[in-house]
């Protein structure tokens, strides 16, 4: 398989695909950072710009186009403005480049606020244009959490097939969940924030509370600054109970999706900016919340809190290791600095997904 892939990032498609056999044709990113990740893995795979000035062909024949179109118009976050915001249209050039392409596999992917951004009107003038312009579709919400990896981050998925809705539908659904006898999966439970706040304290931390003192100078990564400014910095922090891989030397071990077993083996959840209120806080689940591009979270044990580490970040993306350590700017890898590295993995999808995505396209092509 052949494809095409479009507002790139540091490419988990890519990742996730690899083992399949499929072939990259070339990447658009405009971002500097995510282009310095793509050229030091992938060097022999032209990294377009901006997408909407790639030709018909201009880099041979592809069979699947993938791409999640900036999110910020369509999120609930977001200014609103839907398919009116600059933005927002690129989910629209999406469909014109699909267009002059013609591959027979779509792969769209936006935050579930895209639903119901202008009442549900944006959505449905992208699937509209979909159809106006030969493909079959469906869409699904995935959570990442579902496929082995320790953070909640729910995403729609648009797969398109080129004149024939049944197989779209057949890769992001399973017989099971059509037959109305769906396999169980783990819900949202109203005792689950009960059981975990036996071992969680939340403080309130203002500039003259000495708390703060407390809390901010037991790790380089959380200060005291964070308490000042005018603003409140909700400090949220989780005793760990069971935790497989908990050091006993005060420190939070790393998130890891296999450790967590129920309620009680929680680790997380770290602080709210004050010019962000982002579900970084508490939320009474036992795996962290989405990882955002602009607000990085943090672990806790012990009333030690401290900020994910990059590497972390990458886990709980489904990346390897030091992905994104990679030589920026003339400096080395070693040098590389981590905000560049939280941005983009915060605006990546999460590799387990694309890769099960992958798998029942690969999947359903041999039918």
């Amino acid at each position: 398989m052949r494809y095409g892939s479009v507002c790139s990032g540091i490419e988990a498609a890519t990742m996730a695909w690899h083992s399949l056999g499929w072939e990259p044709a070339f990447f658009s990113e405009i971002e500097a950072f995510p282009r310095a990740v793509l050229a030091h893995h992938y060097p022999d795979v032209p990294v377009h710009g901006d997408f909407t000035t790639i030709k018909r062909q201009q880099y041979g024949s592809i069979r699947l186009l993938v791409g999640g179109t900036p999110c910020q118009s369509f999120s609930v976050a977001g200014l609103r403005k839907g398919l009116d915001d600059d933005r927002g249209n690129l989910a629209l050039e999406y469909i014109r480049l699909a267009q002059r392409e013609q591959p027979q596999w779509l792969v769209w992917e936006n935050v579930p606020g895209v639903l119901s951004s202008n009442g549900g009107r944006d959505f449905g003038a992208f699937l509209g244009a979909l159809v106006e312009i030969g493909y079959g579709f469906a869409y699904r919400v995935l959570d990442a959490q579902f496929f082995g990896v320790a953070q909640r981050r729910r995403r729609v998925f648009v797969v398109g097939y080129l004149g024939d809705w049944r197989r779209a539908a057949a890769v992001l659904f399973e017989r099971e969940s059509l037959s109305g006898n769906p396999a169980p999966s783990r819900e949202a439970r109203q005792d689950t924030a009960a059981d975990v706040a036996q071992g969680t304290e939340v403080y309130e931390c203002h500039a003259q509370d000495s708390r703060i003192k407390a809390l901010g100078e037991t790790c380089s990564t959380v200060t005291a600054k964070y308490g000042t400014g005018g603003g409140n910095v909700p400090i949220v922090t989780a005793r760990m109970r069971g935790f497989g891989d908990y050091k006993c030397d005060g420190t939070s071990s790393t998130v890891k999706a296999r450790d967590f077993k129920d309620a009680t083996d929680l680790v997380a959840y770290g602080f709210q900016s004050k010019a962000n209120a982002c579900d970084a806080a508490a939320s009474g689940k036992n795996v962290s919340p989405t990882l955002k591009a602009s607000s990085p979270m943090a672990v806790a044990s012990n009333l030690n809190v401290r900020r994910l580490t990059p590497a972390e970040c990458e886990r709980l993306q489904g990346f390897p290791d030091r992905f994104t350590e990679i030589p920026y700017r003339n400096k080395e890898a070693n040098k590389c600095p981590d905000g560049p590295r939280y941005k983009a993995l915060g605006n990546s999808m999460a590799v387990p997904v694309m890769r099960w995505i992958g798998e029942r396209i690969a999947m359903v092509d041999k039918i």
